[in-house]
């Protein structure tokens, strides 16, 4: 059973959500949501999250699950306002508590975040199924940008988080904690293993030298032509060329805030004594 796919787009964030819906069917799922955040402000919005509960509505569609390939570095997750907003269950890779893990250290949030990712509703194993209606979904764990990256295989499309983007940008960084390069050339090759005709969705575009955006591709347009593990390019090759790029690359602008609401499932931090909700930034540490 194949999905219809709708995608929006967060320019701010250069991120890509999907609503992935059964053909014949109410029932669907959103994967990798945007909570609009202002950094200079402090301020959160809705507005992303907004449009897909208006598309949603408009097409009478029923929230199953809402989904997240990974823990975000580059923007913050809806998921909480949406669950709120749907009822569905929430769902994220089991590897969430590695990286929960590293960054309650960082943070120094022990007593706030329980690093078990039993702030989500399910935590997704390797090869496991789940149900979307009357539309089956398969989990690949493919870590390597994080210890958790996980792609969504729906019929003949995978939603494959940061493993890649579009052939002509390549892949992700491998330098976040417990990333590994070696890993996730290893995630890669297992996701090109998919029918060559089955259609990749990426989560981020950066549109580079101004081109139009895009974030559909196949998997033998990957294999041809994807910059950085085209089937030219061997493992050790992909190392040394990931490596040495990841050195040259600044920390993503909302990192620091980002990941500590992602590890809370899209929660912001408790409010203080005095009612506000406060994120932290630690110094000379990152």
């Amino acid at each position: 059973m194949n999905p219809n796919v709708t995608t929006f787009f967060d320019p701010r964030t250069s991120s890509l959500t999907y609503v992935v819906a059964e053909p014949d069917g109410p029932a669907c799922a959103i994967i990798d949501s945007v909570l609009d955040y202002d950094a200079p402000s402090g301020h959160t919005a809705t507005e992303s999250a907004d449009k897909l509960i208006a598309f949603v509505e408009a097409e009478g569609l029923k929230v199953a699950w809402i989904l997240d390939t990974h823990t975000h570095a580059d923007h913050m997750t809806a998921m909480a306002y949406l669950k709120d907003r749907f009822g569905a269950l929430t769902g994220i890779g089991a590897g969430v508590a590695q990286v929960q893990g590293n960054f309650v250290k960082l943070y120094d949030i022990a007593d706030q975040v329980t690093a078990d990712g039993s702030q989500f509703d399910h935590l997704f194993a390797d090869n496991e199924t789940f149900m979307i209606g009357a539309m089956q979904a398969r989990v690949m764990a493919t870590p390597g940008h994080t210890p958790g990256c996980i792609t969504y295989v729906i019929g003949d499309a995978a939603f494959i988080g940061d493993t890649m983007f579009m052939p002509d940008s390549g892949t992700a960084r491998c330098d976040f904690p417990d990333g590994d390069a070696a890993e996730l050339y290893a995630s890669i090759r297992r996701i090109l293993e998919l029918p060559a005709e089955t259609r990749l969705f990426v989560c981020h575009d950066y549109q580079p030298n101004g081109r139009e955006l895009a974030y559909e591709a196949s998997v033998a347009d990957h294999r041809r032509e994807n910059i950085h593990v085209n089937d030219t390019i061997d493992e050790a090759g992909f190392v040394t060329m990931r490596t040495t790029r990841d050195a040259t690359l600044s920390a993503p602008a909302l990192i620091l805030p980002a990941v500590q609401v992602n590890i809370r499932a899209g929660h912001v931090p408790a409010p203080e004594a005095n009612g506000v909700s406060y994120l932290k930034i630690p110094i000379d540490t990152f």
